[in-house]
């Protein structure tokens, strides 16, 4: 069973423009509504590839009330804290050159009590036949040691865990050792210092290092030139597929997706990382945050490179 945990939901609001003129009138020629935010995202791509999972999390006001009504259905189950207040609404503009700007609104404050409330349903949850994932930002209200006492609470109970965070999340979570992490490069120097671009080598031994630290597999994502999959076993670069892209925004929750279905299923790691590559890929070519269909997934990862490393 998958649990994606998506603390900072949102109703994500996608346009299209031609160029963004900052400062003077932008006329949108086309706008997408849906229910998003990382896990929700994530949620729904499990649902494109044939799998289930229960979205949970803080939801308040109308706009969450259109996220549960929208993953109803889509066929998704959810089982949300209600709070006070408004859920956010981001902003994600596309350029015709493919550039993406996000605004993204904060969110609701959440109290102490609904901290404990979804703490609660988590741990009701947690078996050793459950994966959570917990993805994204989180609120005004919430302490940025959250990720990491939910994920030592579930863990108490043998339940697997993906981190798919950045920041001071990424960095306070890593000592709960959760079982699979999704850092982008960027994150990765920046959790590191490093004030240069890392080339491949580091990157691997990098990555080696939170291997090290108790973490079962690091994926770490190089956006159009594909990713790096590390696990004790092995070391994997796959190179970026070439498709027909119209923005990148949800490839890496399609990929937190995928990986999570394939280790939810028991596959084979280099067939849920040929997965993972391929509705990344999938994820680049849709509009909005709808995922990639799964036959276009399985189209992808017959073209997917599996080079050891």
């Amino acid at each position: 069973m998958i649990i994606t945990v998506t603390m900072n939901p949102a109703i994500d609001k996608t346009v299209d423009l031609a160029s963004f003129e900052h400062g003077s009138l932008n006329r949108l020629t086309n706008v997408i509504m849906d229910a998003g935010g990382k896990g929700i995202n994530v949620s729904k791509t499990i649902k494109e590839l044939g799998g289930e999972s229960i979205a949970t999390g803080f939801i308040g006001g109308s706009a969450g009330t259109f996220i549960e009504k929208a993953l109803t259905e889509l066929g998704i189950k959810s089982d949300f804290i209600s709070v006070t207040g408004e859920t956010r609404t981001n902003l994600k503009v596309v350029e015709k050159s493919g550039a993406v700007t996000e605004l993204n609104e904060p969110g609701p404050i959440i109290g102490q009590e609904e901290i404990a409330a979804l703490t609660e349903k988590l741990e009701g949850y947690a078996n050793p036949d459950t994966l959570f994932v917990f993805a994204g930002s989180i609120p005004n209200g919430v302490d940025k040691t959250i990720y990491s006492t939910l994920i030592e609470k579930v863990k108490a109970k043998d339940a697997k865990v993906f981190l798919d965070a950045d920041g001071e999340l990424f960095a306070n979570s890593l000592k709960s050792k959760p079982d699979i992490i999704k850092p982008n490069r960027s994150e990765v120097e920046a959790y590191f210092g490093m004030d240069y671009r890392a080339n491949e080598e580091e990157l691997v031994s990098m990555g080696q290092n939170f291997l090290d630290m108790g973490i079962g597999m690091v994926a770490i994502s190089l956006g159009q030139m594909g990713a790096l999959f590390l696990t004790k076993e092995k070391s994997i670069r796959c190179p970026g597929l070439k498709v027909d892209a119209h923005s990148t925004v949800g490839a890496g929750d399609a990929m937190v997706a995928a990986l999570s279905y394939g280790t939810d299923k028991g596959m084979e790691v280099t067939e849920c990382i040929r997965l993972g590559v391929a509705t990344s890929a999938g994820a680049v070519t849709t509009k909005g945050t709808k995922p990639p269909s799964k036959e276009l997934v399985e189209e992808l990862a017959k073209k997917v490179e599996i080079i050891n490393l």
